[in-house]
């Protein structure tokens, strides 16, 4: 590989969540008990570094330094378009339909407040990825779910009729399609959306798609853009991306809309506007722009490469170890969705009891109840081989052979 995808770096005091929030904040993983080292496998971002292209774009930009008050540059828009056009097929896309976002929650609660009033329902999919239930929650508005079901292939299935019945029984106006799917990393095909679209367009609803995710898919697969799926749905939706999970960089902040429709981007732009806070960091645009770039997308096929391997990994691990936990057959994202309904039942153990005796060891995974998960445990395997084997070894070792 041309890019390197195997160096261990210790990310403690460097601002990282993912191992200084450990044992310190209600609702994520335990501290490890003496002679265990921390393998954070909850929080959904990588242990890999970031691009090359990433870095060099900022110390290029960094090499003027005066950061005063600033314009998006063209090239930001033409990257974008460009990424757009050679990743997900889009070809009618003009700068007028691209606006910078602070980050997709922003701009989910920017459109939902343009629709929306507190009190209001909103429909997601349950299980809902925990931004979601937070952001409306706490902006104030009545979430409704409609559960996608797991097939005995463990691939998981939005239910139209149920859709249907939720929007009618709510009156929800505002619905979230999540796309790839999180938890579950189901990458939805063409007719699905189709779908769903038809749902949503039934009820006249606007729809929120958060596709964040739709560069992180497994080699052979294909993300399909909500708003491609037919005129409607392209008017009908905003669709948010950001290149943070993508090239982990979460911590610069950044993400960005498309939307076709003028009259829906007016009311969601003017939402946005409101509060004053969604405006543009300098450094941000140019960390897209060098992530967007011919050797971004290079370190995203190889990274691409390395999550499916890591992902395989893992599942037969489960398979051989532990067969009585499912997990969601994804085909994207590099979080899975740990069914261990069968386990704790067969075991005599709670999910506290599973989750506890992981962290004990320093394994980092995720409790899944705050995603509608009610057995269920996600799992971020985006970690240098090296570092993943050592995680699958305590398992083995003092969890499910203790």
């Amino acid at each position: 590989m041309a890019f390197d995808f195997t160096t261990i770096y210790d990310r403690h005091g460097k601002d990282a969540l993912a191992v200084d929030a450990i044992g310190q904040i209600e609702g994520v993983p335990k501290a490890p008990q003496e002679g265990f080292s921390t393998i954070p496998m909850w929080v959904a971002d990588m242990n890999f570094a970031t691009a090359p292209a990433v870095v060099s774009a900022i110390q290029e930009r960094l090499e003027h330094p005066i950061f005063g008050y600033f314009l998006p540059p063209q090239k930001y828009f033409d990257v974008i378009k460009d990424w757009q056009r050679s990743h997900n097929g889009v070809s009618n896309l003009d700068d007028k339909h691209i606006g910078y976002e602070n980050g997709v929650l922003g701009g989910l609660i920017s459109t939902v407040s343009a629709y929306c009033k507190p009190g209001d329902a909103v429909l997601v999919h349950s299980p809902t990825y925990i931004g979601f239930t937070s952001c409306l929650t706490a902006a104030g508005y009545k979430i409704v779910h409609s559960t996608l079901t797991a097939d005995e292939n463990n691939v998981y299935h939005m239910d139209y009729d149920d859709m249907d019945r939720v929007l009618t029984e709510s009156g929800a106006k505002v619905a979230i399609f999540c796309s790839p799917h999180n938890p579950t990393g189901r990458v939805w095909h063409r007719e699905e959306i189709e779908k769903a679209m038809a749902i949503y367009a039934k009820h006249d609803c606007i729809v929120v798609s958060d596709e964040i995710w739709s560069d992180i898919i497994h080699p052979g697969r294909t993300h399909i853009p909500a708003q491609s799926v037919s005129e409607d749905a392209r008017n009908r939706t905003v669709a948010l991306y950001a290149p943070s999970k993508t090239f982990n960089i979460a911590g610069i902040v950044g993400a960005y809309h498309i939307i076709y429709n003028d009259q829906l981007r007016a009311k969601v732009e003017e939402s946005s506007k409101r509060s004053h806070y969604n405006d543009a960091n300098v450094l941000s645009i140019h960390a897209l722009i060098g992530a967007y770039s011919s050797e971004g997308a290079q370190w995203v096929t190889e990274l691409n490469e390395v999550l499916a391997a890591n992902v395989k990994r893992t599942r037969e691990f489960f398979a051989r170890v532990a067969p009585e936990i499912r997990i969601a057959n994804s085909a994207g994202t590099y979080m899975l969705w740990l069914d261990a309904t069968a386990w704790c039942k067969k075991y005599g153990k709670s999910i506290d009891e599973l989750l506890e005796a992981g962290w004990r060891v320093g394994v980092g995974w995720q409790d899944g109840r705050p995603f509608h998960g009610d057995c269920h445990i996600r799992m971020n395997v985006a970690l240098p081989e090296q570092l993943l084997n050592e995680a699958l070894k305590r398992l083995n070792n003092h969890v499910f052979n203790a």
